[in-house]
């Protein structure tokens, strides 16, 4: 981690004609904001510099995510904020998913999401013809799980096939506590059980959206109108692979998700101590 570029926010804002700030691990926890965060909001909003929270949450709708960070201390508008769910709408219509049933696997704002989606929102418990994972909580945890998986394995019991779409990836996110676990290991869950009983089928695994997919920068680059933009995250899987995927430069956050070892060969363009 040491042989990578230490820089600060200051030269990130003055050598990038934008920024994209990862929203947990950066700028909050699920107990508040982070050291430095509300000063970095404040700076840039005070600069008139562009830039955008890009967030895999698909639990929050932008509106209310500005609300939770304002409470939080943090000057953000919604109109600030891309987060994962906004990809749900886009690729529904792309696939066709449109009056379809989907379970949904999350808080109120996952329904709306996809609702404006054009599909069918639906509880785990109910019929469905696809299933969405919005967020891990706002649900019966353990038996919605267990409902969507059994209806599931009797969907593909029958031979058919059912779309399985996770707007966000993330593993684990930051707690002041230490860690917790978010949508994308509940989909790892479902997938593990149903590669055990269908080891044949290929289409047992979730379509994933967010972070690192390219979809959230590529919306962000086109929102900004420049591709000197800079990421900074806290997640090398997530942040630093899919902003190298996009071709845009990043900045790790030291003690974030990712810890100081960093796997796959996956190298951040800088390492930042702090938002100070």
């Amino acid at each position: 981690m040491n042989t990578i570029p230490a820089v600060t926010t200051d030269e990130l804002i003055a050598r990038y004609d934008a920024l994209l700030l990862d929203a947990y691990g950066v700028l909050v926890n699920k107990e508040g904001a982070l050291p430095g965060a509300k000063e970095l909001i404040s700076k840039l909003n005070r600069l008139g510099k562009p830039y955008y929270l890009v967030s895999n949450t698909a639990g929050h709708l932008p509106e209310n995510a500005a609300a939770r960070y304002r409470a939080f201390g943090l000057d953000l508008v919604h109109e600030r904020i891309l987060t994962a769910g906004l990809l749900i709408k886009p690729y529904f219509e792309a696939k066709g998913y449109q009056g379809l049933r989907c379970a949904v696997m999350g808080p109120e704002d996952s329904f709306h999401y996809v609702k404006d989606a054009g599909a069918r929102p639906a509880s785990p418990f109910e019929d469905f013809d696809l299933v969405l994972i919005g967020d891990q909580v706002g649900f019966p945890f353990l038996d919605g799980v267990d409902a969507v998986l059994s209806r599931l394995i009797a969907k593909l019991d029958r031979g058919e096939t059912v779309p399985l779409i996770l707007p966000n990836p993330d593993l684990i996110y930051p707690k002041s506590s230490g860690f917790g676990i978010t949508s994308g290991m509940v989909a790892l869950m479902i997938e593990t059980a149903l590669r055990q009983r269908f080891p044949e089928r290929e289409d047992v695994a979730f379509v994933r959206l967010g972070k690192p997919e390219p979809g959230l920068f590529v919306e962000a680059v086109r929102r900004l109108g420049t591709h000197n933009v800079v990421m900074i995250g806290d997640q090398v899987e997530t942040d630093i692979r899919g902003s190298a995927g996009a071709g845009l430069d990043s900045a790790l956050v030291v003690g974030g998700v990712s810890g100081t070892t960093l796997a796959g060969g996956i190298m951040p363009t800088y390492r930042l101590e702090s938002l100070f």
